[in-house]
């Protein structure tokens, strides 16, 4: 078991949400609101919000390698978080990438889907997508993803899912967390799968009824790629993810963000028991609008 300093540094390779709930805005969020310092590389701009895509640019990708490299030949990296990559040409620049620096902690939500059910990759690059599969220590795929990736029909329950999952994890050779979110009925469960040692770890977990889902599973695997970094177990990571993720959409309707699926509320926990005040005495240190220790003009 191997953790790191805290915070640890965790870098999000992901697409942007201009409404803040999902991508990159949503990523950082995650990894500061379980204890981690973000950075972000931009693979993708999305014009989307709580009610769906409307249009993706994909930035060139000599650019993308620029904003890795300015990185990671600056800051040492803890675990990478992998998002959205907008065609096969990102894919194998993150690829070559991890191949050069090689991440301690690489968590990739493989995003072919999104909760809204827009299609975000082409075919080429679901195809490139696999191929990288094996160069993560986790994915994190939801149901239709899932089974996307074992090429079949959606799980219908969950013992089906986990079979997929198990099927997955053998064919690509990686850590899978099964999510059961999308199910219906009221239970909620999650699954570490690992076909290598033949493990399957469960998550027992009940659903919210709540619309406010939107970057759920952007938010989920950048908290388990930040507190697997900080832990160094994967099983107390994803118990701890669940727990903070299952607050944030509890108290995501109260952001009252949108018109469609609206955002999870990623500092619920610490807004309800951290307080919105930093610590001291301001009307102690502050005179007449000027901050102590600045001098007034």
């Amino acid at each position: 078991m191997t953790t790191v300093p805290t915070p640890p540094r965790v870098l999000s390779i992901a697409g942007t949400d201009p409404t803040g709930g999902a991508g990159i805005q949503a990523d950082l969020k995650s990894i500061a609101a379980v204890g981690g310092y973000g950075m972000a590389v931009v693979t993708a701009l999305v014009a989307q919000n709580t009610r769906g895509v409307r249009q993706v640019h994909v930035p060139p990708v000599a650019f993308l390698t620029q904003q890795l490299d300015a990185v990671s030949d600056d800051v040492t990296i803890d675990a990478v978080k992998i998002g959205m990559l907008g065609n096969a040409e990102i894919v194998a620049a993150v690829g070559e990438w991890l191949g050069r620096v090689r991440p301690p902690v690489v968590v990739l939500d493989p995003v072919m889907i999104a909760t809204s059910g827009d299609r975000l990759l082409d075919a080429d690059a679901e195809s490139a997508l696999c191929g990288l599969l094996p160069r993560a220590h986790l994915i994190t795929p939801n149901l239709p993803e899932l089974a996307v990736l074992v090429g079949a029909p959606v799980a219908e329950g969950w013992a089906e899912a986990l079979d997929q999952a198990r099927a997955v994890s053998e064919r690509f050779g990686v850590r899978v967390l099964a999510k059961g979110g999308h199910l219906a009925g009221p239970h909620a469960p999650d699954a570490l799968v690992d076909a290598a040692s033949g493990s399957t770890l469960e998550f027992p977990g009940t659903r919210i009824e709540t619309t406010s889902t939107h970057g759920t599973g952007c938010s989920f695997s950048s908290a388990v790629a930040t507190l697997r970094a900080s832990t160094g177990d994967w099983a107390v990571a994803v118990a701890e993810a669940k727990r903070w993720l299952h607050e944030s959409i509890a108290h995501g309707a109260a952001l009252q963000v949108g018109g469609g699926n609206g955002p999870i509320s990623h500092f619920a926990g610490l807004w309800e028991r951290g307080g919105l005040r930093t610590a001291g005495a301001p009307s102690a240190e502050v005179t007449a609008g000027t901050p102590s220790g600045t001098a007034a003009s």
